[in-house]
This record gives structure tokens, sequence and C-alpha cells, in this order.
């Protein structure tokens, strides 16, 4: 029976639609089930999550896998980030990336040792050219590790488009066990604008979330008036992980009309920041939770897919009012949250006024922040809106807010030093006032004469901080004139209690050497089975330089056959 034009069509415009993403292109990058420990998009400190974080059975050396043919495009050792990463650009134009990886394949291994020590450097970028390194879908290119910011074993994996945006890898046809529904921790209400308000104020609500037993939520009835809003906490899990990860779907609904969707299908590095706008930034700086907004104030993502009125409701007075949220997880298991609105207008509500002060910072223009030896730049569009802004020189402590305001761009902070001698100056160097201790934090710190200054996206308490310190370096696996013929490996611990490592360097008879080096464990490796020490009597010399400049020396005697 043939079936109708229109019809026809229609399902063959569903099924175009769901094949952008070729389903059998792309092969598991590891030899063992894909069970996750972070999903794609998931919400992180300062950036979306931009791929697949697949356990590793909580083990280093599992061999990983080329998803697909294609050529080594790039290579990027760092000591944070991705630690050792490979990027395989693929003949249909996308790209895989594998990251924290322990160590690379031998042919990889050797092109970029060989690279590392023309360079002397461990910190290394590469881009070799199409076919210069040429591997087949399945081929090992590497283990997996624990390398850079990682927090454990795993395998990082991500898919890029052409023009290197993240893409959800599920979306190509990886498959995870997932039938269980999205869970909601956190749903508050806001009020916006002056006549708006919540439960009789308007401030920030946190409402009370009554589970029900199919897994759905109905919160606690609510009065409002006017222009309202939301955001929730929500994660979602996968069958055989206990660890909480991030949705893929939320959408609203306001009296059965739809009026925001966020959909997790890809992103760009470029817009990764605008997180901080998206998440309630104030909540997260004190509560430590990440609840998302469901609503577009001003936010450039576009993660954004429907949105009407930005994703506000308005509520008027002496109605009733349903709106629902729809959270969904990559296999479609959905979870309700209904909120019942009656409409109350109040003319005397409580007001939590916002709090003001001489500083006013329009989000459009450049500003100079000036007092004492301290001055601050904030630059056009580092704000999201216009506001009012702390600003405070003690001494030389600059208090610039509380860190509860998210910024688009860095701002300057700039100290006079000219006040100290030329020995004291160079151990100067600005420091992040942290925690409840306010213990400081090394803040990238520029010299330029008289002036140190800082780059930072941070409000906060800035402070100056001397340095009088040198590292400490102590070896952990030899001791002085020992033979080590039978070792594999060199061990050294390298620390610095305040301002941190800048750069260190490790010779053997006046040659450089290569050590891999792991800031969470404080450790140099070098590995014998690079070739480059054959004789039998050595030296080994190593030098470890803090960011001040504070500089220590470890040499050291040892034998090998």
């Amino acid at each position: 029976m043939r079936l109708p034009l229109v019809p026809l069509l229609f399902f063959c415009s569903i099924c175009f639609t769901q094949n952008n993403y070729p389903q059998d292109y792309f092969s598991n990058p590891v030899e063992i089930p894909l069970i996750l420990a972070g999903n794609f998009a998931e919400l992180r400190s300062n950036h979306f999550h931009s791929g697949l974080d697949i356990k590793t059975q909580q083990r280093e050396g599992l061999k990983v896998l080329a998803a697909a043919d294609g050529f080594i495009s790039r290579i990027k050792i760092s000591h944070f980030g991705y630690g050792k990463a490979l990027y395989i650009t693929h003949p249909n134009g996308y790209t895989t990336v594998y990251a924290h990886l322990q160590h690379f394949n031998p042919v990889i291994e050797t092109y970029v040792k060989k690279q590392q020590y023309e360079k002397e450097s461990y910190e290394i970028e590469l881009f070799p050219k199409a076919g210069e390194l040429q591997f087949s879908k399945g081929d090992i290119v590497a283990y997996s590790g624990n390398t850079g910011g990682s927090g454990g074993p795993h395998l990082h994996f991500e898919i890029r488009d052409k023009e290197e945006n993240a893409l959800n890898p599920l979306l190509f046809g990886f498959d995870i066990a997932d039938s269980v529904k999205p869970n909601v921790s956190n749903l508050y209400a806001y009020a916006i604008g002056d006549s708006s308000c919540v439960n009789n104020s308007n401030a920030k609500q946190k409402l009370r979330l009554i589970p029900l037993q199919n897994g759905d939520y109905m919160v606690e009835n609510i009065e409002a008036f006017g222009d309202i809003g939301f955001a929730i906490g929500t994660t979602d899990r996968q069958n055989l992980a206990a660890n909480n990860n991030g949705v893929y779907n939320v959408q609203t609904f306001f009296n059965g009309n739809k009026n925001f969707e966020m959909d997790f299908k890809e992103f760009s590095f470029d817009e990764s920041k605008h997180i901080n706008r998206l998440i309630d930034y104030e909540i997260f700086k004190t509560k430590k939770q990440r609840v998302q907004k469901l609503f577009n104030d001003n936010n450039p993502l576009s993660l954004f897919e429907s949105v009407l009125n930005d994703g506000y409701i308005n509520i008027e007075d002496s109605t009733n009012s349903v709106y629902k949220i729809k959270i969904s997880d990559f296999k479609n298991n959905a979870t309700w949250v209904t909120v019942n609105i009656t409409g109350k207008k109040i003319d005397v509500f409580k007001k939590v006024e916002p709090e003001t002060s001489p500083y006013y910072i329009y989000a459009n223009q450049t500003t100079n922040l000036k007092e004492g030896n301290v001055s601050v730049d904030i630059y056009p569009n580092t704000f999201y809106e216009d506001l009012f802004i702390n600003f405070q020189v003690r001494n030389d402590t600059l208090i610039l807010n509380k860190d509860i305001i998210p910024l688009q761009k860095s701002i300057t902070i700039s100290f006079d030093v000219s006040k100290y001698s030329d020995e004291d100056k160079n151990k100067l160097f600005i420091a992040e006032l942290l925690g409840y201790k306010k213990y400081p934090s090394y803040s990238s710190t520029k010299r330029n004469g008289n002036t140190l200054s800082t780059f930072t996206k941070t409000l906060g308490t800035y402070t100056l901080t001397t340095d009088n310190k040198k590292p400490t370096i102590t070896p952990i696996n030899f001791q002085n004139g020992q033979w080590l013929s039978n070792f594999r490996y060199l061990k050294i611990k390298i620390d610095d209690d305040l301002s941190g490592i800048s750069n260190f360097r490790a010779t053997v008879n006046g040659k450089w050497i290569l050590m891999e080096y792991e800031y969470k464990t404080k450790t140099l490796t070098y590995d014998f089975n690079d070739g480059v020490i054959t004789d039998t009597k050595n030296n080994l010399k190593v030098i470890v330089t803090d960011n001040v400049g504070n500089s220590s020396t470890f040499e050291s005697m040892f034998y090998r056959k």
C-alpha cells in the first residue's frame, strides 16, 4: 500500500533530522563497556564539560583505540587541563579527542619525545601533517591515565565538528545503559522587577519539593504576582554508575504552553564561560550548589532552543496557574516538576533592596577604579549588567566585592610597589585571599617596573604577598651514590608552599633529560628507557624555580651499567 505523499515527506524529514549524526562511524575508544564518570555539557566550574568521561575501572594503562580512521592532527602535553591529549581528524570532517592519557603508542611516543628533547620541554604542542601519523579504526593510539586536571583514572573523549564546536558523543550512536529518571535537588523562584513578588517577598525563594511515588515532584503551592522566573538543581545518573551526571534537556510549560527549552547537543568553547551566568552564581559560591536558571537573563548561550518571553512567566492577580518543568536524559527518561501558582497582588510586601556603593559600573563602558597604590581596570562587557560594586583599599589589600557576581572577561588589578626596596620587590606577588582563613593563592603576576599586575575573572580580596622560601626537592626512590641499573624510573618530589612552581630543569652529566611533572602528586619522573643516559657514573642536577624567582638546586650521583 502506498503512503500518501505528505505523510511520506514528513516521515523522510524526520529520518533526515535523526541521521544528521553518523550512527555507525565511531566505535568505542576503549575495550570495556562504556560507563560514565561524567557526561556531555555537565555543569563544571567555569565551563561546560565538553565530552564523555569514560571510567577505566579505577585503573591506568587501558588501551585507547582510534574511534575511526584518521590522522593525528594535534598532540598536546600540559601539566594541567587535559594532561596528555591526542586529536584525530577523520575523513568525514569530525575530530575525536582523547585526554588525560598515561602515554602514547610507541610510534607517537617516539615522535613526541624527539620533539620534547629538541625543545627541551615536557610541555609541548605539536601539529603533525595529514598522513604523517595515520591510524585505522580500532588501532591502539594511547593508554588511559590520570594526567593533567583529572581527578581520578579515566578517559576523556570528545567529538568536535569542523568549526571546533564540541558535540554530544551520544548523538553518534554510543549506547549507555540508562533507565534512571533525573533527580531534582533544589528549586528557586525569582521575583523580577520592583512590583513582582513571590510568597509576599521580592527576595529569591527556595521552594519545598515534594517527591511523588513515580519519581516526579510537586512543589508546595506558592502565591506570586508579576514577572517571575525559576532555577532548578538537577542531575542524572546511568544504570551502572552511582555518580551524578548532567541532564540532556530541560523544558518548561506555563499553563500548557512551552516557554523555555535548553538542549545539550553542542556548544562552542568560546561560550562555555557563560555557564556562570546560566547558574545562580551566588548560590554556587556560597552554598556549593549548581542551580541553572530556566530563563535567559541576557545570556548569549546557544544552548537555548525555544524561549518565550525569555523564559519568564507573568502572574496576574486572582488567577490560578500551573508551571511545569520537564527534565530529560538522553534516553528520554523524564522527571516532571509541577508548581501551582495563585496570583495575588500585594501592595505592601517584604522588599530586599540591593546593596549600593559609591561605585557604579556601566557594563558597556571602560571603568578605572583607583585608590592609594591599587587600581582596577574593567573593560566593556565584563559584566552582564550595570551594577554597584564594592571597592576598598586597605594598605596593600584590595577588597573588590564578594565573589558572587560572574564576569565575562578578565579585569586587570595593579599594585604600585615603588615604596618597596628593590630586594623586596623581587619577592612580591599578587595573591587572592581564599576561604575562611584567607589563605593567599598565587594569581599570575606580571612585573613592569614598579607595577605588579594580574588578570583575573574573579572578584574578591587581593593582596601583595612576599615569598622568600625556596622550593623543596626530595628524591623519592634513590639515594646519593646508589646503583640504579635495574631501575626503570627515577622519581623526585618538588614542592613550593606559597607562590608555586614556575619551572624546572633536570640534567645528567650536563645533558637535558625529560622529566614528566605530575602536579597532583608533585613528582618528577624520568624514564630510563628514553636511552639518553649511557654512562656508568652520572651526575644528576635538578633546578626548580618558583613564581617569584626563588630557586633551589639538587645534585646527586648515581651509577648504571
